[in-house]
């Protein structure tokens, strides 16, 4: 690799193992993280690529935005998971943060499988799944559930039972990072 990463790869990639660490350590990705981390992409693109740079931050944040808390009104991710995808957004733009999203994605749901093969959770899941699928066709009534992420988390055996989103969005961004070397050596968005 004769160049460096990007700066937006590179404030990305430090902030996701930050949240990665506290999201595993204690399922809390902190807004101290993921608010500053939000604007200052915002700042960073308007001051250094123009309008055409905004524009793509500010994609990226609506989409790193919208379809995860589309997850959370469902109750299958937390508060801090949502902010911490907008502000991934508004670092990377558009294009790399569905990719990164797609990847953390299937990350979480393989995590989410050895889950619930480990610890012998299959029915249950089952029955979880479709009650969030009722909730997916009643969005018009019932948004929300008092089993959110938020409760889950104070369960003795959450480990058993959640997935530290921003772990799988460290993987994700990586498989990303991995994934444009190894098919276009010269992506303008890794380097500088």
């Amino acid at each position: 690799m004769d160049q460096a990463l990007s700066l937006p790869v590179a404030v990305v990639l430090v902030a996701v193992i930050i949240a990665a660490f506290t999201d595993v350590r204690s399922f809390k990705i902190y807004n101290a993280l993921t608010l500053p981390l939000l604007v200052s992409g915002l700042v960073y693109h308007g001051m250094v690529g123009g309008s055409g740079s905004l524009l793509l931050s500010v994609l990226g944040m609506l989409f790193g935005f919208f379809i995860p808390f589309l997850l959370f009104l469902a109750g299958g991710m937390g508060g801090g998971d949502v902010k911490l995808m907008a502000g991934v957004g508004a670092w990377l733009g558009l294009p790399m943060t569905y990719y990164v999203f797609v990847g953390a994605s299937l990350a979480a749901g393989l995590y989410a499988l050895a889950l619930m093969v480990a610890h012998k959770r299959v029915g249950e899941t089952w029955v979880n799944l479709k009650i969030l699928w009722y909730r997916v066709v009643a969005v018009g009534r019932h948004l929300g559930a008092e089993d959110t992420v938020e409760t889950e988390v104070r369960r003795d055996d959450r480990r058993q039972r959640l997935v530290p989103f921003a772990a799988m969005v460290a993987v994700g961004l990586v498989a990303t990072l991995v994934w444009l070397l190894l098919l276009t050596p010269d992506t303008a968005v890794i380097r500088r």
